[in-house]
């Protein structure tokens, strides 16, 4: 597949070869499936999407259309959704970590048996030229929720308005989404069209843009007062002190037979990650993965939580309000398929496709008043938060979606929202896919508001920045 950038303008020809980095030739070296450890569902934003669908291990295309209807006699009439990139390697910020926490564990392989031993046959093949690129499960990933969402919405996915170009198709301007889209694009074009005899003639657009996809990077109050602000992730730093993590540090230096003064949280993170990729892209049980169990995991769980509920989420205002341009263009978008369709029956563009980052998604969910516990996360009340909505790995793993679904109804237009292709009502709302005007008026205050501009500019003239007030 030929790939031209042109400044926030990637124009595709579908002549699909097999595109895949030169790392991805170890990702799946190991095709059989892998004993999965107990502990896969606390990995946070490192969590397999199958952790969130289990039934797609024994059928990655199923799809559960019943869970899917409406009560309603309704024709669905546009689709959008907003999509986190697919399955990817470690940075090479985390590789780093990861060869510390195995070069501290290899040596001690000559004082011990057992799982130091185990720990020290296990090849270290990560290396920092990885730097998160997408691995061919991440490939996968996009290929096959293609297929799924067609199945699941076939009127929305038609091979003429792919040819014309009436599907549309932004993504941010990293490696890992922009290959992601690809291999969106692809399962539709070879798995759910099968279209290869035809592919010479497909050309259509991939528009790159970071001022939706990467809004964060552009909002430059949250740039100044929660990605660079040092006290902006307090609460993360506390609980690195606090028993729980301090429990786990000495258990796992206890197992790899090291001195406690020599493991940090961070190296253990690093171990307890190891074992998600294995599992994720080599489809394996590692060894790192008897480091931990299931209470080790919700305590490291919890940790990661922390640091996507104050960057990302609910911690400061700035975080969700970053994503007003993303909300925005959502709405517009629904509102022009609202009046097309009233005017003429037809809508212009069917079915949009937004891939971005689990950045992208925390932030536009906590704008819209979705997984909001009623007591803030913080270093104090892990104990407490057991039962918390807040748990990135159940609301963003890899290739999570947020999928938005128009639907022309007797007298009104009625909006069907799923996570992860799992019905989610809207707040305060039962109706499973409310009327259209009535989900405007949820979020009335946003649609009226939500100023970008305003809200990201810094609050002083000067330049001076006000501290950040944590309002627990």
């Amino acid at each position: 597949m030929a790939v031209v950038l042109n400044r926030h303008v990637v124009l595709l020809t579908f002549a699909f070869t097999r595109f895949c980095s030169a790392c991805n030739i170890v990702a799946n070296r190991d095709d059989h499936t892998g004993d999965i450890p107990t502990i896969a569902k606390y990995f946070g934003t490192k969590t397999r999407y199958e952790e969130v669908n289990p039934y797609l291990l024994n059928d990655i295309l199923f799809v559960n259309k019943t869970s899917l209807q409406l009560q309603q006699e309704c024709t669905p009439v546009h689709i959008s959704a907003v999509i986190r990139h697919g399955t990817r390697y470690p940075t090479a910020k985390n590789v780093k970590k990861m060869i510390a926490i195995y070069n501290l564990a290899e040596k001690r392989k000559h004082r011990g048996r057992g799982l130091v031993d185990y720990i020290n046959h296990w090849d270290m093949w990560y290396n920092d030229t990885m730097d998160g690129q997408l691995v061919e499960k991440g490939r996968d990933d996009h290929r096959n929720l293609a297929v799924r969402l067609a199945t699941a919405y076939p009127s929305l996915f038609s091979e003429d308005s792919f040819r014309d170009c009436r599907m549309k198709f932004i993504t941010s301007s990293k490696h890992r989404c922009v290959d992601s889209t690809l291999s969106f694009i692809e399962g539709l074009v070879k798995k759910y069209w099968k279209m290869q005899d035809r592919r010479k003639d497909m050309h259509c657009q991939l528009e790159v843009n970071d001022e939706l996809m990467r809004f964060f990077d552009k909002c430059e109050r949250f740039v100044v007062d929660v990605e660079e602000n040092k006290t902006a992730l307090q609460q993360v730093d506390l609980f690195k002190t606090k028993p729980e993590m301090q429990g786990v540090l000495d258990k796992v230096a206890s197992l790899l037979d090291i001195a406690a003064s020599d493991i940090t949280a961070d190296l253990v993170e690093a171990a307890f990650y190891m074992c998600s990729y294995d599992l994720s892209i080599r489809n394996l049980k590692s060894p790192w993965c008897q480091l931990f169990d299931q209470e080790d995991a919700k305590v490291l769980e919890y940790a990661n939580d922390l640091k996507q509920y104050w960057k990302r989420g609910y911690g400061h205002e700035i975080n969700s309000k970053s994503s007003c341009t993303l909300f925005h263009d959502l709405f517009r978008r629904l509102d022009k398929a609202v009046e097309e369709s009233e005017r003429s029956g037809t809508v212009s563009e069917p079915a949009a496709f937004q891939i971005g980052h689990a950045e992208t998604l925390l932030p536009l969910l906590s704008l819209m008043g979705f997984f909001k516990d009623e007591t803030p996360l913080t270093a104090d009340n892990f104990a407490q938060q057991w039962g918390r909505v807040f748990r990135t790995g159940h609301i963003v793993p890899y290739a999570s979606n947020l999928v938005f679904i128009l639907h022309r109804c007797e007298g009104s237009y009625r909006l069907q929202l799923l996570l992860n292709e799992k019905p989610l009502s809207f707040p305060q709302m039962d109706d499973p896919a409310p009327e259209y005007q009535h989900v405007k008026n949820l979020y009335s205050n946003l649609l009226e508001g939500c100023d970008f501009k305003k809200e990201c500019k810094l609050p002083s003239a000067n330049g001076t920045v006000n501290p950040i007030i944590h309002e627990l």
